[in-house]
This record gives C-alpha cells, sequence and structure tokens, in this order.
C-alpha cells in the first residue's frame, strides 16, 4: 500500500534535485550573458530600453559577430562533407550581405528563402540582418495557390531558391509581379541536373563579393523576421520578429541552462520552421556549440547520421519518436553519444521506452512560433508524459470555450499571461488577428492541455481539431495515438468529413511500415477494446505518402478536402 507513496515522494526529490541543479546553471547563464553584453558595449542600450518601457534584443547576426571574434577557428556547421568555422560563417554572411546591397537591397527590403537545408540557407539567414532587412523562410513543397499567397502577401521583392525549384516560382510569376529578383541556389548537388536561364541570378556569384562586414546595420523597429504558420487550416499567418525583440537574449539564457560548449546539437527539421531555426540555431550559437545539419529527414539512416556528426543532443517532435521507435531494433541502438533529445509532443506511452532503448534522455519542451517567446519545459523535473509546470501559476490559464476556467482533469485551451510588450504576437498586415491573439492579456494558444491534481500540465490536442460524434467531443490527437499504437502504424491523420447526420464522421488516412499490410476491419477490431465506440473512425484510407508541412505537421484540410476517395473503406459497412 506505501509504495506508490514512497515512488512518488521519490520522483518528487528528484525532481527537486533536478531543478536545483537547473537554477544553477540558470545563474551562472544570466551572469555570462550580461557580462558578455557589457563587454560588446551592448548593456547601456539595454538599460535605456528598459527605463523607457521598451524591449532591447540583438540580432542573430550580432551574436555571430561576438562568436566569430571570440572562437574564430571553432566550428560552428557540420554538412554532408563541409565544416564551416564561426569565422568563415561569418565572411560569408558578409559577402551575401555585400551582394545584396549591390542588388539595390538595404533597411526595410525583404527577401524570400525557399530552400531545403544547406548552409547557404544560414548565410543568407545572417546576410540579410547585416543590412537590416526583413527574411520570409518559405516551405520549399509550396506550390500555386499557397505559393503565390506567401510570395504577395509578405511584400518581398526577391526570392532565393534551390534550382529544383524554379518551376514552382515560375508557375505563379504573372501573379507575383512585384518580385523584382529571382535568385538560384546553383552550389548545390541537387542542382546539377537542373538549368537555369541566362537571366537568373545565381547565389554562386555572391560568394566573389568582400567579406568584411558592410557596416549597415539595422533600424530597432524595423523587420528581421516573418516566421508564416503551417497554414494546416485556413491561410497563413505571418508572424514578426523585429530587430528589438527577436528573443536571442532570452534564448541565450536558455542556452546556458541547456548546452556544452563542445555539444554538436543535430537537426534534420527545415530550417524554415522555428524548431531548427530558434532552437538549434540559436542555442548553438549561443553557447559556441556545433551545429550537425542534414538535409531532410530518413528514419532508416537517421542514427548513423547522429553518430557520424558525434551529435550529442538533437530536437524532434511527436510524430517522428514513433517512426524511430518502428525501425526495426538493433543491438547498437543506445551506442551513440546523445545527452538528451529536445522533444516537442512526445507520445506519453512512448517515453521511457524511447528513453531505454536509445540510451537517452528526454527534455520536453513546450512553445511555438507564435507563442510571444512562452514556453513550459519538462527537463526532467515532471513526470514523464508533461510538459512540466508553468514558472508561476498564475502565468498561464486553462479556460472553456466560454472562457471560464476548468478544474483539474478537465481540457480546455491554454493561455499565457501577457504584461505590456512582451509576449505579445504580431502578425503581419493583420491586426485583427493580432488582437485576438494576445490583445486581451492573455495569449491564446489554441492547444488544449489539462492539469494534474498536483499542477503538471498535460498535452490533449489542438482545439481546431475537436471533433463531434455521438453527442461528444472527440480528440483528433487522441484518436491518433491509439492508432499509433498498432506495430504496423508508421503514421496517422484523424480528422473529420461530412455526415449525413448533423455530427461529424471519423476518418483516418493510415501509412503502413513499409513492407506491411492491414486491413481496415482488423485497425477497427484493434481499436475497439482501446477507443469509445464514438470515437472509432467510421472511414480509412491507406496512404503511401502525407503531404506535410516544414514542421512534420500532415496538412489535414488538403485531406478534409479530399473528402471520402474511392479507395477509402467504409468501416460501417464491414464485418
Amino acid at each position: 500500500m506505501d509504495m506508490p507513496y514512497i515512488g512518488k515522494k521519490h520522483r518528487s526529490a528528484a525532481w527537486t534535485l533536478q531543478k536545483l541543479r537547473l537554477l544553477k546553471s540558470a545563474s551562472v547563464g544570466f551572469i555570462k550573458v550580461h557580462a558578455e553584453e557589457f563587454r560588446e558595449g551592448r548593456m547601456g542600450e539595454n538599460i535605456r530600453a528598459k527605463r523607457a518601457g521598451d524591449s532591447s534584443d540583438i540580432s542573430w547576426a550580432q551574436l555571430l559577430e561576438a562568436r566569430a571574434r571570440k572562437m574564430p577557428d571553432k566550428p560552428f556547421l557540420l554538412y554532408r562533407n563541409e565544416t564551416v568555422t564561426y569565422r568563415q560563417m561569418d565572411e560569408r554572411a558578409n559577402q551575401i550581405a555585400h551582394f545584396l546591397l549591390g542588388l539595390g537591397y538595404g533597411k526595410g527590403k525583404g527577401l524570400g528563402i525557399c530552400m531545403r537545408n544547406s548552409p547557404r540557407f544560414l548565410d543568407i539567414f545572417f546576410g540579410i540582418q547585416k543590412i537590416g532587412m526583413y527574411l520570409v523562410p518559405i516551405n520549399p513543397e509550396l506550390k500555386g495557390d499557397g505559393l503565390a499567397y506567401l510570395v504577395s502577401h509578405s511584400d518581398i521583392e526577391g526570392i532565393v531558391l534551390d534550382a529544383e525549384l524554379q518551376e514552382q516560382v515560375d508557375a505563379i510569376k504573372d501573379r507575383v509581379g512585384h518580385l523584382k529578383h529571382v535568385i538560384v541556389n546553383d552550389i548545390e548537388e541537387e542542382a546539377k541536373p537542373f538549368q537555369i536561364p541566362e537571366h537568373r541570378l545565381l547565389l554562386s556569384e555572391a560568394y566573389s563579393k568582400p567579406s568584411h562586414n558592410p557596416g549597415v546595420g539595422h533600424n530597432r523597429e524595423d523587420m528581421c523576421l516573418i516566421m508564416y504558420t503551417s497554414g494546416t487550416t485556413g491561410r497563413p499567418k505571418g508572424v514578426v520578429s523585429r530587430y528589438k525583440k527577436t528573443n536571442v537574449r532570452l534564448l541565450s539564457l536558455v542556452a546556458h541552462v541547456l548546452l556544452k560548449p563542445d555539444d554538436v546539437y543535430y537537426t534534420y527539421l527545415a530550417l524554415c520552421h522555428g524548431n531548427a531555426l530558434f532552437v538549434t540555431t540559436t542555442l548553438s550559437l549561443a553557447r559556441g556549440a556545433t551545429v550537425a545539419l542534414s538535409r531532410k529527414f530518413s528514419a532508416s539512416r537517421f542514427w548513423d547520421r547522429v553518430n557520424t556528426y558525434g551529435a550529442t543532443v538533437f530536437n524532434t517532435i511527436g510524430s517522428i519518436i514513433p517512426i524511430l521507435m518502428k525501425q526495426p531494433e538493433k543491438p547498437s541502438d543506445a551506442m551513440n553519444n546523445v545527452r538528451f533529445v529536445i522533444s516537442a509532443a512526445c507520445p506519453s506511452d512512448m517515453w521511457d521506452a524511447f528513453e531505454k532503448r536509445f540510451g537517452t534522455t528526454i527534455y520536453e519542451i513546450y512553445s511555438a512560433v507564435d507563442s510571444g517567446g512562452k514556453a513550459i519545459m519538462n527537463l526532467k523535473t515532471a513526470p514523464a508524459g508533461s510538459l512540466g509546470k508553468p514558472p508561476r501559476p498564475d502565468a498561464i490559464r486553462i479556460v472553456d470555450d466560454e472562457g471560464h476556467d476548468v478544474p483539474a482533469g478537465m481540457a480546455g485551451e491554454l493561455l499565457f499571461k501577457v504584461k505590456g510588450g512582451s509576449g505579445r504576437v504580431e502578425y503581419y498586415k493583420n491586426q485583427e488577428a493580432s488582437e485576438k491573439k494576445s490583445g486581451s492579456g492573455w495569449l491564446h494558444t489554441g492547444d488544449l492541455v489539462r492539469r494534474d491534481d498536483m499542477g503538471f500540465i498535460y498535452f490533449v490536442g489542438r482545439n481546431t481539431e475537436s471533433m463531434r460524434k455521438g453527442g461528444e467531443n472527440v480528440s483528433a490527437y487522441e484518436v491518433e495515438h491509439v492508432i499509433m499504437d498498432h506495430p504496423l502504424v508508421e503514421d496517422v491523420a484523424v480528422y473529420a468529413v461530412p455526415s449525413e447526420l448533423a455530427e461529424d464522421d471519423i476518418m483516418a488516412a493510415v501509412k503502413l511500415v513499409d513492407g506491411s499490410t492491414l486491413a481496415a476491419k482488423d485497425l477497427k477490431r484493434f481499436l475497439s477494446d482501446r477507443l469509445a465506440k464514438y470515437a472509432i473512425p467510421r472511414y480509412v484510407r491507406f496512404v503511401e505518402e502525407f503531404p506535410k508541412t516544414n514542421s512534420h505537421r500532415i496538412m489535414k484540410h488538403l485531406l478534409e478536402k479530399e473528402g471520402v476517395t474511392p479507395d477509402t473503406v467504409d468501416t460501417a459497412a464491414t464485418v
């Protein structure tokens, strides 16, 4: 009878001890970050801005310059057979800046980047900041209306794209007449088979430009970055980061808590998404660590790449963990140098199994591109499966559809408290959405969570992915995670389709593990003991691949638009 109580006391003591360790690291990091601010001559500006009730931050390019001065020959980036030092990355960013200046760009101008992962992406990311421009990362999978919308809405005057993506831009050229320059990345191996018209500008030309700092700088109030939300439903919204509020300083503090200078931080996630750009790149840069980069994700070669780079940290998302867990087990699974994994939405039932199989530790961090820098972290300071606790109990609310606080154990939307300009979210050219997001003094995340009796927070799903069936609300997230328990299922999307009745019918699109076969009726039988009858999908469709965003989220709106296809099985008609 006492064992559960003793176990709970033991875990609580371990969480408290870990919090004390992290607090010590945070204190040391706070001192180091502010000491660097003083050495770099930025302390006075910070104080003046704070007194005026304003914010003061630094750009990623400024942090790169500081690292290039301090550790010029330290490897910053590993990619395939390339090794780029901090000094080389800074010099290449300067070359990009001079190249763009020669084309008439400068402070306040916008540039799009539609490229897959490579060092050139980061050259451009840092380079535009040298001359006060703003960058718009664009999903390289976008085509047609989606691509035309982002190019038009963001007001960019030029775009840099991989050679293999030229046709996607050519197809929309009549709708984006304001686009002055198309610059083709002709450097990558993948560019070799593709012809590039003579009238196109070549990115390779930039690397013949001077490598010294152009000395232009930026205006504090100007935009630095517009990151468009994934747009799984509705039009994407552009989240604005301004030079005075990049969150680089905040992320630098996090870096000192989590990373060591000799860490090699690996990512396969797209640099045009916040996970790879804000977490991997920024934390590594802030700590003087090394980034290891893959062009794209490969389940079968994942751990080989981790070991080839000697990675000690990597980041992942909840949809990737089941895919890695369903790869064939090897005796070498735990033979790696990974200290911990930074995860977002790790399935709770796979948490311990993943740690044990691969010999590592999962740190869960909840945040988003449009979370205003707000986050909740479980750094081994909370139960497996939990997001952790907010820094203060009054820092969040969990509310129902009418804005009323819900009791412990009940799901509701997560809200973060915002004060003044801190934590507010700005959507580009969408004041109404900005006010709706955080204008009330509370930032609406759009995510459903619940809080247990001890105050720990658990992710439930997106409030836009709730379906109505049998008089009950059904969470697509929860149904998906039960389906993922089937050993033959590699990935799944659950969504609503129109019903003959007033409610929804539930549909599941399923991707099976390579070489596997599964009948819809057998999947239904598997779910019958695991889900309420009303939550079991009526329709099942087996797919080869899913349309995905750069953050590896399935684009459900495309599946919803297709609806019940000819290859869909109606399980209500099966025995």
